[in-house]
């Protein structure tokens, strides 16, 4: 009995659609250990730095690929995949799910669907990433470590499940972070050999470009769910807990304005304000300019300007 669930554990590694084990009750919130096998891995690989040393170039690759992917996240995997705030082409859509699934953030049904259950059941015992309901520390990274959050909500992403491409990316949401490693340490390996002034080489590009860069990447975006419905102030009395805090949307190129985000979910810009700095909103803008993205949608005037909740506003 235990191998075989050990034995599932590790096929779901490759394949998430292997048959997962459910819980409920008490036990809905238990971790699901061997999923934290990888988490716990890659975090551990960034000590690698102290090994391969570092250098400009694997500097320069960590902070692109960090810019990049939290982009692809922000952009696509929210505002795009989980609110539909714009349209793009089949062509696109894939190309920036394979870019947002690089962000080792699983596939993007699964993250567009538990963001549609969370926007429902804001700050109530059933959203499962509440810090108000559950802490910090579960909504920071328990949450999708837990048995219950494994699987693909999948009728809560209907649109989305008819595209072939997006349903494989969110099976096999392994295969794309694993392409982008080997892709990192063979491309350090060739500029060693290419270009040896640049000081990098395959281990390093693969500490920094994707142990370094995905680590820093995670916790930025999990401090949506575990700091920005706690720290911030509230324009808006909506009817959860969400905050809008500065320094969240700067290192998460704008998803820190979360209280404009739940008073107007389908916004493509969540900096509702010339001076809410919001960079994934002015990159769509050049993406529109560009004709790969069309029909951005923006809060309406009336809810934009509409009342104010002060610092302490809570679900009624």
């Amino acid at each position: 009995m235990i191998s075989s669930q050990i034995g599932t554990a590790l096929r779901r590694w490759v394949d998430s659609g292997a048959e997962t084990v459910t819980r409920s009750g008490a036990e809905s919130r238990s971790i699901d250990w061997p999923r934290v096998v990888p988490f716990v891995a890659v975090h551990l690989g960034c000590l690698g730095a102290i090994w391969t040393g570092v250098s400009a170039t694997a500097v320069a690759v960590a902070v692109g690929l960090y810019l990049l992917r939290m982009f692809a996240i922000t952009a696509f995997y929210h505002r795009y995949f989980s609110h539909r705030a714009f349209r793009t082409s089949r062509a696109a859509q894939l190309a920036f799910a394979l870019l947002g699934s690089s962000a080792v953030q699983r596939g993007p049904l699964w993250w567009a669907a538990h963001h549609r259950h969370h926007h429902v059941h804001a700050d109530l015992p059933v959203d499962p990433h509440s810090p108000v309901a559950h802490g910090f520390i579960w909504s920071h990274v328990g949450w999708f470590l837990a048995r219950e959050n494994f699987a693909t909500r999948q009728a809560l992403v209907p649109d989305l499940a008819r595209f072939p491409e997006l349903r494989w990316l969110d099976r096999y949401d392994a295969a794309v972070p694993a392409a982008l490693a080997a892709l990192l340490f063979v491309a350090g390996e060739w500029l060693e050999r290419t270009t040896p002034a640049l000081g990098t080489d395959g281990w390093q590009l693969l500490v920094w470009g994707f142990c370094i860069s995905t680590v820093v990447l995670w916790h930025a975006t999990f401090t949506i769910n575990s700091l920005a419905h706690r720290f911030g102030s509230r324009r808006y009395a909506t009817r959860d807990n969400s905050r809008n805090n500065a320094w969240l949307a700067l290192i998460t190129l704008g998803e820190g304005w979360h209280n404009n985000h739940h008073r107007y979910p389908a916004a493509a810009r969540q900096g509702f304000h010339w001076w809410q700095l919001d960079v994934s909103w002015y990159a769509l803008r050049m993406l529109g300019a560009l004709g790969i993205v069309w029909d951005l949608r923006c809060v309406p005037a009336a809810i934009r300007d509409s009342g104010h909740a002060g610092p302490e506003g809570s679900r009624p």
